[in-house]
């Protein structure tokens, strides 16, 4: 029973945190119902099916993946580019398929050759403090809008929406501080559940969308085959080596809340895991979705219900994949009122900060790492607020990087420790 709980309550935080992207994605490119309905199911099977072998073979930590913000972001970009008549919907979505070909085929070459552990050490306690507060900063707007309502039933806050999310936001922090271990161990489940009733019992809900089939499995290339382009070549290699660097901040992550409940788990093959991810996104290529990656708030999940069990894990993702093979039941969970998501796992992400601010603890006696603490969140949190419009007619690779201000502050973080690190070098050797 408490295998098939915790199982349970895997499949709903996974499931809350990656329905958006694919429904905006098929908002961006005008897609039909159906269409977004296929992408939503593909999904779907993405996600679970990666995770599981990252869980088996890959860096061995129960992390849940999700869709790419940063892919999210390149798709955003070329759907920007169909609207202006540039391009064709169709060869928009065949470039961006060979793009995560391209970034699959990177991936791999940067595990084989083992050049992913170089990159791990980049990722001291003061990097991975910043990636965290950017992280929870980017998406902490996502979260309060979602709760107000906005966009939701109507453009504006809604009232009746706000005051049942704030509803669910606070029974999800009682049950997750609760002295009932069952209770905070199955917060988040149970949230969910008493907050989806909630939301059906004051006619908040949408209607699901509606399929034809009972049993279906997720089409290959439903894009069509890929096109090669050079915008899109470039791109991938850009937003692959991003992707990289977010692979290794999120196995970080939760390596960090494994180490602070003491509990133990293998050693990280950095490598490997990059192989995987090479893998996975040739998976999300020619199954014609959104490239996942690991999702750093599994740590927050993890530190909120004290569930380290990687079986629950998969048995987790096991449940999505069935899902995706059913479209029925894709499209009931894909009802899952946005707001009610929002408030569930609020608690969990909200609490990396709390893990953000442990990593800096021993850093915080030194000026230089307080200049480059302050700076990098500068920049990072500078960024978020560039608007999408002013950068436009830039090109995509500078348009992926500047409108990503977790990146940018991450980047300007490793630069900045790696800078003094090599002039406190020199100093010592003269």
């Amino acid at each position: 029973m408490k295998l098939t709980f915790s199982s349970l309550q895997w499949m709903v935080f996974i499931l809350a945190g990656s329905l958006v992207a694919p429904i905006a994605i098929g908002d961006a490119f005008g897609m039909t119902q159906a269409e977004t309905a296929d992408l939503l199911q593909r999904s779907f099977f993405i996600i679970g099916l990666s995770a599981i072998l990252q869980v088996l073979f890959g860096h061995k930590l129960p992390i849940n993946e999700g869709p790419a913000g940063l892919w999210w972001g390149v798709f955003t970009v070329y759907a920007g580019i169909v609207a202006s008549g540039a391009l064709t919907a169709a060869d928009g979505l065949q470039q961006l398929t060979a793009g995560m070909l391209i970034s699959g085929i990177l991936f791999f070459l940067l595990g084989a050759f083992r050049i992913i552990t170089s990159v791990r050490a980049l990722f001291t306690p003061l990097v991975t403090g910043t990636y965290l507060i950017l992280l929870v900063s980017q998406l902490s707007g996502s979260f309060i809008k979602g709760m107000l309502g906005i966009g939701y039933l109507q453009e504006s806050a809604d009232a009746k929406v706000a005051a049942a999310s704030l509803f669910i936001l606070v029974l999800s922090i009682v049950l997750g501080k609760s002295r009932v271990r069952w209770l905070r161990s199955y917060s988040i489940l149970i949230s969910l559940i008493l907050g989806w009733g909630l939301f059906k019992l004051l006619n908040l809900t949408k209607d699901t969308m509606q399929s034809s089939k009972v049993v279906a499995f997720p089409e290959w290339l439903a894009w069509g085959m890929p096109e090669l382009s050079g915008g899109a070549i470039l791109t991938s290699l850009f937003v692959g080596l991003l992707l990289l660097t977010n692979m290794v901040a999120s196995i970080n992550v939760v390596e960090k809340a494994y180490e602070s409940e003491n509990e133990k788990f293998e050693p990280i093959n950095y490598n490997r895991s990059s192989i995987i991810m090479g893998l996975n996104t040739w998976i999300a290529g020619l199954f014609s979705a959104v490239g996942s990656v690991p999702i750093s708030g599994a740590s927050g999940f993890i530190l909120t219900t004290k569930m380290f069990s990687r079986l629950a894990f998969i048995l987790g993702n096991a449940f999505i994949i069935i899902i995706s093979f059913f479209p029925p039941l894709t499209f009931f969970f894909a009802g899952i009122p946005a707001p009610v998501g929002y408030a569930t796992i609020f608690l969990p992400f909200s609490s990396m900060i709390g893990l953000a601010f442990r990593e800096y603890k021993s850093e915080l006696k030194s000026d230089t790492n307080l200049f480059i603490i302050s700076t990098s969140l500068m920049v990072g949190i500078g960024s978020l607020f560039i608007p999408a419009a002013a950068l436009k007619e830039w090109p995509s690779i500078i348009v992926t990087l500047l409108s990503n201000g977790l990146i940018m502050g991450m980047l300007t973080c490793i630069a900045l420790e790696q800078f003094y690190k090599r002039k406190n070098a020199k100093k010592k050797q003269h």
